[in-house]
């Protein structure tokens, strides 16, 4: 059997995704989920003309009862007849996951609950939380600058109870060079005052204020739970160079020893950069969730790119699936096809051997992420 078919059989642990929607979508709703863009393709062009587009008709075409490469209209066509519950449910399944830990920092119309997502997909579900959420609920319900640096703390120790991590958009809100030291309380007071007035003017309650993040991000070392970052490739409310992992170095060298361990997502196109911090920096980890989709026909070579680097047991499994499950359905498939191809050419290049290559799988496929996030075995 060769590592890919291997992997085709090992459950994963999703270490980063988000509920699916369980509305159904028209072309031009389900093409902008497709994308990271907001705004759709100019016309004449379509979303279906992109590797992820081609990787749906081709990977999740066959999971809705269709031919491979079914057409678009074909596919939306059955998609629809289905129904968004079970479409979602077949393609959930279809991924192999034991295990998903869902971002629940990012709502959208129609979006199911973290246990909904449970059902549909056969897992066990744990709960991520974005800590920049957790700051702008806080604000919204009223709470004042005098007391808002110590009731973001006193909710993260609450929140930590029941999640298995935190996550921060900091590189959407204020980029990625966080202070290498945490800011004191005065300053984090200042900010808030200075937030929270803004807030109030604008009625609009987003956290872009860089000494609220890094009060953020610095308290919740202590709670022991790993943090996540986002880095690289998002939306077009990231400014790209700002999301360059390497920009926390500082950071990450001020770390004390006992700090959590620090899960890059996404990291694509910087991903030889996130593997230079992770073989420097233990506790550094990281995945390619999201750009395994984007990338498509080309996953393997990003993922070879990574591990010239990344230690074997700092790399991870993520979708970053968010809205329709055919993200989590093509992340897993991706993948699995990816990390098998790399795997089986080095074997084939006595690079290491097969039972080597059958540990890496299942390290990265699974094994590290129960081990970083503490999760039972499965």
């Amino acid at each position: 059997m060769s590592i890919a078919d291997e992997l085709a059989e090992i459950p994963l642990v999703d270490q980063h995704c988000h509920p699916v929607v369980l509305d159904d979508p028209d072309r031009e709703q389900f093409e902008l989920m497709l994308s990271e863009a907001r705004d759709p393709r100019p016309a004449g062009t379509t979303e279906f003309d992109t590797q992820v587009g081609l990787a749906v008709r081709r990977w999740c075409a066959p999971v809705l009862g269709l031919q491979p490469h079914a057409e678009p209209e074909e596919y939306l066509a059955r998609r629809s007849a289905l129904g968004p519950e079970e479409s979602s449910l077949r393609l959930l399944r279809a991924c192999g996951s034991s295990d998903l830990l869902v971002d629940t920092g990012l709502s959208l119309p129609g979006m199911c609950s973290v246990e909904e997502q449970g059902r549909l997909s056969g897992a066990r579900v744990h709960e991520v939380v974005r800590v920049e959420t957790v700051a702008e609920t806080l604000a919204a319900g009223g709470v004042g600058a005098g007391e808002f640096g110590s009731a973001l703390i006193a909710e993260l120790g609450r929140r930590a109870e029941d999640a298995v991590g935190f996550k921060t958009v900091a590189a959407y809100r204020v980029g990625l060079d966080l202070p290498a030291t945490a800011p004191a309380a005065a300053e984090v007071r200042r900010a808030a005052d200075r937030w929270l007035a803004r807030c109030e003017r604008t009625g609009r309650y987003r956290l872009d204020e860089p000494v609220l993040v890094a009060h953020l991000v610095w308290s919740c070392l202590p709670y022991g739970l790993p943090v996540q970052v986002h880095t690289g490739f998002g939306d077009p409310d990231l400014t790209l160079h700002r999301a360059d992992p390497s920009l926390l170095t500082p950071f990450l060298r001020a770390l004390p020893a006992e700090a959590p361990p620090i899960v890059l997502l996404h990291c694509y196109p910087y991903h030889r950069q996130a593997a230079c911090l992770a073989a420097v920096f233990p506790r550094v980890a990281l995945d390619l969730s999201l750009a395994v989709n984007h990338v498509g026909a080309g996953a393997a070579a990003v993922v070879a790119e990574t591990l010239e680097l990344t230690p074997f047991g700092s790399m991870l499994y993520g979708s970053d699936g968010i809205g329709l499950a055919e993200l989590h359905h093509l992340g897993a498939v991706l993948f699995r096809r990816a990390l098998g191809q790399v795997l089986d050419a080095w074997v084939t290049d006595d690079a290491l051997t097969a039972v080597d290559a059958s540990r890496y799988a299942r390290m990265i496929g699974g094994d590290n992420a129960r081990r970083i996030y503490r999760l039972a075995p499965f």
